[in-house]
């Protein structure tokens, strides 16, 4: 499963049709022009490009392309251009391959970026449009369902980088597996010991509409209506859950992707706004569901398969394990939980100071969650600059010295060189031309595996993106040269101690989790996957 292991669970159908909706700028047959488009949005951040046209009357063999960002802005990696600084302002230029462009002819170059989108474009100092005014009017780009949670791809975008650790398989009767169909069991089993009634929803996007919505029991789907500007609360669309040693079967329909939530005591709220679904968020101050007691798991549902993981990208709170039953009946499980394990972590987080305040504890003394680091500085439980003196040192180690990145596990033939300039990573591939670009991430940066780090949907700068992101999450960036590098027990054992995503690796029955967005590098992902799946389920277990 790709990404940061948090669900769209707002219009993710707009993303294809936002890839094919140019933003025309007036054009001027007497010069070229530049035009920028959004190729994804993610809410946290975009993916865009800039095609260069030469609608003039005589070949370019330079250009330069410039713009500011507005207050909070940011470019993190870049492409098929050159990038420089000064406050707010950005200028791109071309590399040595592709700075001429013939009358008729195009050039494209792209970058990641996070807030609002760049204004006041010039292009070799005119305006973008081409016109000769002295004022070029802003870049702007269309409204878009913004999500509430980080993207993901329901399947892996590119190849593992190697091959997955064994996961636990049985095998069921063939007589006893569920048939084919599109709806799909899945049973939550309650094994926590806890006596409260459970509340369980399934939340999602229909694949084949692009509609937000939530299924009943029964696996019917039925979009949200309603919403504003200020955020109302939804419907309550939760399904009774199992009590304590018993279960319950939902359905849930082909062709959905989404989160399914457990609550504990008390029923989640959720909001809607004209932008799609609220969903909680106990990190942020004023969340209505700060005092719950929940958790989800991740699932995509399709004519692929079935791809369901447990997810601690946000906080690590209800353990629960995941499990889908294939048509051969060979059933694939993870997710589980050491004995005691749930306190393990807790107790591992609250013997590091810096991350202490990250347990979030109700007045009646139940750890409602552990939050992941990134959610807890933003709570500003534990410093925003945390990593800042590792990340430093780690980038600058390749001033000196040559990071080889081979990013897939099945094609060691494709290799990517890094060096340090500056406060940027290069990366060359075979032929020596730079193919990205990435300026030095922050803490934040890091921790969200965005902005500076953001992973464009291709197939050259997010998977070096994923790599490097997972390398200074695992602190293994800077002391293995070749990326991804190392085993478990290498990761967590340099630079800052990152308690958080060790000890829930640690306390993992088989050493599987999603700690962070790209856990899945290297295989260390809690995701099971069946082409063929007749039934699902998710065990919580004791705690």
């Amino acid at each position: 499963m790709r990404r940061k292991r948090s669900l769209i669970l707002a219009a993710v159908a707009t993303v294809a049709a936002l890839a094919t909706a140019w933003i025309a700028l007036p054009a001027s047959a007497a010069a070229p022009t530049a035009t920028l488009r959004t190729v994804s949005d993610w809410g946290s951040g975009w993916q865009d490009e800039i095609t260069i046209s030469n609608t003039g009357t005589s070949a370019m063999t330079s250009w330069k392309v410039e713009f500011d960002l507005p207050a909070g802005s940011s470019i993190g990696s870049f492409w098929d251009t050159e990038m420089t600084a000064s406050g707010s302002h950005r200028t791109f230029t071309n590399r040595a391959w592709n700075g001429s462009v013939p009358v008729g002819a195009k050039v494209t170059f792209g970058f990641v970026g996070a807030g609002a989108q760049p204004i006041n474009c010039k292009l070799n100092g005119n305006p973008c449009s081409g016109e000769s005014t002295a004022t070029q009017p802003p870049v702007t780009t269309p409204a878009t369902t913004v999500p509430t949670t980080r993207p993901t791809t329901a399947a892996p975008t590119t190849a593992p980088t190697t091959k997955a650790p064994t996961t636990p398989v049985t095998t069921t009767p063939a007589a006893t597996v569920p048939p084919a169909g599109d709806l799909l069991p899945v049973t939550v089993t309650n094994r926590s010991g806890r006596n409260e009634p459970v509340y369980l929803y399934v939340l999602g996007v229909n694949l084949q509409t692009g509609k937000l919505g939530y299924v009943n029991a029964g696996g019917g789907f039925t979009p949200w209506t309603g919403g504003g500007p200020v955020p109302v609360p939804a419907p309550d669309v939760s399904i009774p859950g199992p009590a304590n040693g018993s279960s319950t079967t939902i359905k849930v329909l082909k062709n959905l992707s989404g989160r399914i939530y457990f609550s504990f005591g008390r029923k989640l709220d959720f909001r809607i706004t004209t932008d799609g679904l609220v969903q909680p968020a106990p990190w942020a101050g004023g969340d209505p569901n700060r005092d719950i007691l929940f958790d989800w798991s991740e699932f995509t549902l399709n004519g692929s398969g079935l791809w369901l993981n447990s997810s601690q990208v946000d906080m690590f709170a209800v353990p629960h394990g995941v499990s889908v039953t294939g048509g051969s009946g060979k059933t694939s499980k993870t997710g589980e939980l050491v004995a005691n394990g749930r306190q393990k972590v807790i107790d591992a987080v609250r013997a590091n100071p810096d991350f202490a305040k990250s347990v979030v504890t109700r007045s009646d003394g139940t750890v409602l969650r552990v939050l992941a680091p990134g959610k807890a500085a933003d709570a500003g439980l534990m410093s925003p600059t945390y990593l800042d003196s590792y990340i430093t040192s780690a980038w600058n180690a390749y001033t000196s010295k040559t990071l080889t990145v081979v990013p897939f596990g099945d094609r060691p033939d494709v290799k990517y060189l890094g060096r340090t300039s500056g406060n940027v990573m290069n990366f060359t591939d075979g032929s020596g031309r730079t193919v990205a670009s990435f300026t030095k991430p922050s803490t934040a940066n890091v921790w969200g595996c965005d902005g500076a780090l953001g992973a464009p949907n291709d197939q050259v700068v997010g998977p070096i993106s994923r790599t490097l992101c997972s390398a200074l999450w695992r602190t293994t960036l800077g002391r293995i040269d070749t990326q991804p590098g190392g085993k478990a027990a290498d990761f967590y054992t340099g630079g800052p101690a990152n308690p958080y995503a060790k000890s829930i690796h640690d306390n993992m029955v088989d050493g599987r989790a999603y700690a962070f967005a790209f856990d899945d590098v290297l295989a260390q992902e809690s995701l099971v996957h069946d082409g063929d799946p007749r039934a699902a389920g998710i065990t919580l277990s004791p705690f």
